[in-house]
């Protein structure tokens, strides 16, 4: 994707932004993310933002998608994906997930651009 840079979160965790707006990162442990039978907290949450509340629960709702959600991003326009199931996701689904992180997060004029330049509406 063009304009992407990557800076590094505060734990040395790498962040994917847009016009200096994050769309994808790699998420530290955090205790609302944790393993049901051993409680551990997952070291492999990626975060992926998303155009719209519908298109996350349309990610999440089923239970057997790899995409997850937690009560600390109620309300927010993202989902997690824990690297460990990455390969659950064809390399088509996994393309569109960033590309609609980005176009989320991409100024209008970058998005219009990118859509215009691969013929997508």
């Amino acid at each position: 994707m063009p304009h992407v840079t990557i800076i590094e979160g505060p734990q040395g965790n790498p962040v994917y932004q847009v016009g200096r707006k994050s769309f994808v990162f790699f998420r530290t442990p955090r205790p609302d993310a944790v393993d049901p039978v051993s409680g551990e907290r997952y070291p492999d949450v990626i975060v992926f933002w998303v155009p719209s509340e519908s298109d996350k629960l349309a990610l999440v709702q089923d239970e057997n998608s790899p995409f997850f959600t937690t009560a600390h991003f109620a309300g927010h326009l993202s989902v997690l994906l824990r690297g460990s199931r990455i390969g659950e996701l064809t390399l088509a689904e996994l393309t569109e997930v960033i590309q609609d992180a980005w176009l989320s997060r991409a100024s209008a004029a970058r998005a219009r651009t990118w859509l215009a330049e691969h013929r997508l509406p």
